[in-house]
């Protein structure tokens, strides 16, 4: 099987999320971002697979109370909170729950369904498979830098749909994690070949 085609006709996108959505626990906003579509500057696609982080969580960035780095995730929810991973790769959070809660939604990996040749010059990298296997990945092939950190999530350059059906989820310990390592609070669908790690 050729890994690098993919469907030429980009799925039909939901209704826009709004800010209002991600002003719930971050336990019910994570397993509700499966099968959303994020987009930046009309590249992306279906969310697959995120992790939650709670504020009383010590694998948070917030556990610790604010810095300069993580000042986004104790503001109000909906915004997009973006840090540098190791120094080397960009991540990106949705800030979740009422402002000062500290709490984040991690977004792991999509399946690409817009701007897939973007996508691709951006990561050197032909297998659809591969583009956006990863937080680091995803962020490369969208574009995501610091310069997204703090943006609202329903205005441009970013835009957010909602899923059209409820898929099925499936739930695991998070990953590349050295304290909570035992809580279930990374979501996936089920069956998708574009997640970062089987369940």
């Amino acid at each position: 099987m050729d890994q690098s085609r993919i469907s030429a006709t980009p799925p039909v996108l939901g209704k826009p999320l709004k800010r209002a959505f991600f002003a719930r626990s971050v336990h019910e906003v994570a397993p509700d971002l499966i099968g959303a579509t994020l987009l930046v500057d009309g590249v992306g696609g279906v969310i697959v697979e995120v992790e939650a982080y709670h504020h009383t969580d010590p694998a948070a960035h917030s556990f610790r109370g604010p810095t300069p780095r993580n000042l986004v995730m104790f503001g109000p929810p909906g915004f997009a909170y973006v840090y540098r991973s190791y120094g080397i790769h960009w991540c990106v959070n949705f800030v979740c729950e009422k402002e000062g809660s500290a709490s984040a939604v991690l977004i792991r990996a999509l399946e690409p369904t817009h701007g897939i040749a973007a996508m691709r010059r951006r990561r050197g990298q032909q297998d659809a498979r591969a583009l956006c296997s990863g937080p680091g990945k995803l962020t490369e092939a969208l574009g995501i830098t610091g310069k997204h950190n703090g943006l609202p999530l329903d205005a441009p350059p970013i835009a957010l749909h909602a899923r059209a059906t409820k898929p099925d989820i499936v739930a695991g310990v998070r990953i590349g994690i050295t304290k909570a390592v035992e809580l279930p609070w990374r979501y996936g669908l089920k069956g998708s070949k574009f997640l970062s790690k089987a369940f």
